[in-house]
């Protein structure tokens, strides 16, 4: 199994105060599974596992009564494998398959016997099956496919490697030429390869293109039968229509999702639930125009205004069939490259705990990602091109006094360089993560005044 950042997750759950059931949700194939299953037989003396898929019958556990002892009886007589209290994983995979056990949580968490995962792929379209919530009972974790960290390693790069590249990072120094060129290349790669381990894997163990393609292809397949599975009415063809879209609509020169591009007489409120739900099974990735860059991001989104990416960048690469693979993988440019650069980018950002939104405007200009970093704006450019130094949306906007930022940075095939903004090369975003805050936020109001 690759080295997974999500395994540092589930060491700090397991060894919680006051653990919760963990409930990871993620897109398919991206590896939660094997995860929870690997930590499970290497963590406890005992690893129970259900998958509410291909097994149908588990769900009848949970019929009828939920008290905590009437699910634990029905359980163990079902599974009829040791489970030692204490020293035990239960994982309910494909929970949404199950809304019951869900709902269960909450009980069996209470009773305190074991500790329970659950994992589910289309958790965030299947929220109103669930009859009660376990609100206070489960704690949230979303993962992502592999991302560029996570694929270099799994491709052979050794610790002492990333903690030299994160010292050029942190210290702002140029990478020496000869691993400089080697991380573009892998960079490359990991736009065609991607982050589903299992293409990884692949990847890893043939270094045959055409197999990838094929699995990528098995895969956004197997996300259109989800949506045909999952979704409801006549939503099943907008979403299919808005996810078959996604690709060319990157491709556009602004990269903004046009509705009138599926259907001249489309309207946002017709096909917002399309984008919600693309979104919450996560398989893309709206990034959302903001009215000025500065802090609240959210509150200065504009819905209406957004890009839609794919959740994966090696998927995008195979949806596009036009074979660009090839070129992306000898380095050469003259493909449109600037669309699937974005696309890396935003998932790159997503999975490093970021919300994704950009700025466009008639009077500035466009800039490709705005980001809160603690409690500051950053700017940040995607530059395809050998010209990426010439900037001037971004130079626009950093004049308007009454604005304040962060970081400035300009990500680019170029090496390590301080200018008048910060130069970094593509593979670097992978070190681009939240700044911790530098006090504590600890508030406490003195009452003694009141004691009369």
């Amino acid at each position: 199994m690759f080295k997974r950042k999500a395994w540092n997750k589930l060491n700090e759950w397991k060894n919680s105060a006051d653990k919760k059931a963990l409930c990871i949700i993620g897109a398919r194939q991206i590896g939660k599974t094997t995860l929870v299953r690997q930590f499970g037989k290497e963590n406890y003396e005992n690893f129970v596992e259900l998958n509410f898929i291909s097994d149908k019958n588990a769900a009848r556990i949970f019929e009828g009564d939920l008290s905590a002892d009437t699910i634990i009886t029905n359980l163990t007589a079902y599974v009829r494998k040791p489970m030692t209290p204490s020293k035990t994983l239960v994982l309910f995979d494909e929970i949404q398959e199950c809304p019951e056990a869900r709902t269960a949580i909450k009980f069996l968490v209470e009773d305190g016997r074991f500790d329970y995962i659950e994992t589910g792929s289309m958790l965030g379209v299947r929220y109103n099956l669930v009859r009660s919530y376990p609100v206070g009972f489960e704690e949230i974790y979303y993962m992502y496919p592999m991302d560029l960290e996570e694929f270099i390693m799994a491709n052979g790069v050794q610790d002492k490697t990333i903690s030299y590249l994160k010292e050029c990072y942190d210290n702002m120094t140029a990478v020496s030429d000869a691993v400089h060129n080697t991380m573009l290349n892998l960079f490359y790669t990991y736009i065609v390869v991607g982050g589903m381990p299992d293409i990884v894997n692949t990847y890893v163990t043939t270094h045959d293109i055409n197999i990838v393609i094929e699995k990528q292809k098995e895969i956004l397949e197997q996300y259109r039968q989800d949506i045909s599975k999952y979704s409801s009415g006549s939503d099943k063809i907008k979403i299919k229509a808005v996810f078959d879209s996604v690709p060319s609509q990157l491709n556009d020169k602004n990269r903004r999702f046009l509705l009138s591009k599926i259907e001249k007489s489309a309207r946002t409120f017709r096909y917002e639930n399309c984008f919600e739900w693309l979104s919450d099974a996560g398989v893309a990735l709206p990034c959302y125009n903001v009215t000025e860059p500065q802090l609240p991001l959210e509150l200065n989104s504009k819905h209406n205004l957004f890009k839609l990416f794919m959740g994966d960048t090696g998927l995008l690469c195979a949806a596009c069939m036009e074979n660009i693979q090839f070129d992306l993988l000898k380095g050469d440019l003259d493909i449109n490259l600037g669309s699937i650069l974005e696309n890396v980018m935003a998932q790159e950002l997503k999975a490093n705990g970021f919300g994704l939104y950009y700025f466009d405007s008639k009077r500035y200009g466009e800039l490709d990602f705005i980001t809160q970093n603690g409690m500051k704006v950053d700017l940040i450019e995607i530059k395809s091109g050998n010209d990426y130094k010439k900037h001037n949306a971004l130079d626009r906007v950093r004049t308007v006094t009454e604005w304040n930022f962060g970081k400035t940075t300009v990500f680019c095939k170029g090496n390590v360089e301080i200018d008048d903004v910060d130069y970094l090369p593509w593979y670097m975003i992978m070190f681009y993560t939240q700044q911790k805050p530098e006090h504590e936020l600890i508030h406490e109001v003195d009452l003694s005044a009141l004691d009369i």
